[in-house]
């Protein structure tokens, strides 16, 4: 057995760590393994506590969302089935007993007036802040990276032409013009027969809506990487060997470009996640009786002062949501750039 040298994160930089080997050593000294960027910040990430617990939280969520299903099949209560048996009508349509009617076949309670099962309509609503998060983040990485590529490879009137373009959708109050936008262009595209919009045609809107005014951030920040990569050694290199522009883009500046395009999506995703829920809070996001956080809050806001707890349960679990997926995106930017670690 032979003795191997493995690098070792040490926050600045890489040092050598020894450890036993099986491999057969060469007779000029011991063998020495590199290690991927990605396995080092996969390293990073495990090391530190907070963001592994941000990451549990993270798929814990995720699989309460995938489960939704299943989990509300077991209370036998869907997230639009009433139970008009647990309202009652003497006390202005609240629920019996305490604390929203909480009881074993509602387990967070009931919704006064309409007999809405909480848990089932909390789980549901799940689905919907990460579906709109997720999407739209994925959305308008995918705009921003094409733009950012464009602007700071080709540069000339290409980059002006863009630079222009991001600098007026980052002018613009996203929020005012996505509530304006919204339910114009929902009432536009009603598609059953009732009159009503389709709910995936609304959610579709929604991260349409989300992705058109957030592209144009990730644009900007790839657009800076291009600019200091496109005159280093290896493209000059690719250039001289008659490398196409497809290659230099695709296989050249973007694999140099997935630590700041990976950290912009894992800090907008609860941006987005945040901003569906004030559209659903003020009308003009997920539409009532369909299942959303920001319209929990806001139905709840009603019923505060006869019952708290209406208003807890979401609000609690929207702020350990987007915390976790703020911390999450902190600690990957942190593993991916360990220079820009904070102090």
């Amino acid at each position: 057995m032979t003795t191997q040298h493995q690098p070792v994160d040490t926050g600045g930089g890489t040092a050598l760590l020894t450890e036993p080997s099986t491999q057969d050593s060469r007779p000029g000294g011991p063998i020495v393994a590199g290690r991927s960027p990605a396995r080092m910040a996969w390293r990073r990430i495990r090391r530190d506590k907070v963001t592994t617990a941000a990451l549990a939280a993270t798929v814990l969520f995720i699989v309460i969302a995938l489960l939704a299903p299943v989990l509300t099949a077991l209370t036998s209560w869907g997230p639009i089935t009433p139970d008009n048996k647990a309202i009652n009508p003497d006390t202005g349509n609240f629920p019996y007993g305490s604390l929203g009617g909480i009881s074993a076949q509602h387990l967070l309670g009931v919704e006064p007036g309409t007999g809405y099962d909480l848990f089932a309509r909390i789980v549901y609503g799940l689905r919907t802040s990460l579906y709109v998060g997720f999407a739209s983040a994925v959305l308008s990485t995918v705009v921003g990276v094409v733009a950012g590529l464009a602007a700071g490879y080709f540069g000339g009137w290409v980059d002006s032409l863009l630079s222009r373009v991001m600098d007026v959708m980052l002018a613009f109050p996203q929020l005012l013009f996505i509530i304006a936008l919204t339910p114009v262009i929902q009432n536009a595209l009603q598609t059953n027969t009732h009159g009503g919009t389709d709910e995936n045609l609304r959610l579709l809107v929604l991260v349409l809506n989300i992705a058109v005014f957030a592209w144009a951030y990730t644009a900007r920040l790839v657009r800076g990487q291009v600019l200091s990569l496109r005159e280093r050694e290896f493209v000059d290199a690719a250039r001289l060997m008659s490398a196409g522009r497809r290659h230099i883009l695709f296989r050249q500046l973007l694999p140099n470009l997935w630590a700041p395009i990976l950290i912009s999506f894992a800090l907008a995703v609860p941006q987005n996640i945040t901003t569906e829920a004030a559209l659903s809070y003020l009308g003009v996001g997920v539409i009532p009786p369909n299942p959303d956080w920001g319209a929990l809050l806001s139905d709840a806001s009603q019923f505060f002062l006869q019952d708290p707890m209406y208003l807890f349960v979401p609000g609690v679990l929207l702020f350990l949501l987007v915390l976790a997926l703020n911390l999450l995106g902190d600690g990957v930017r942190d593993a991916l750039d360990p220079r820009a670690r904070r102090g």
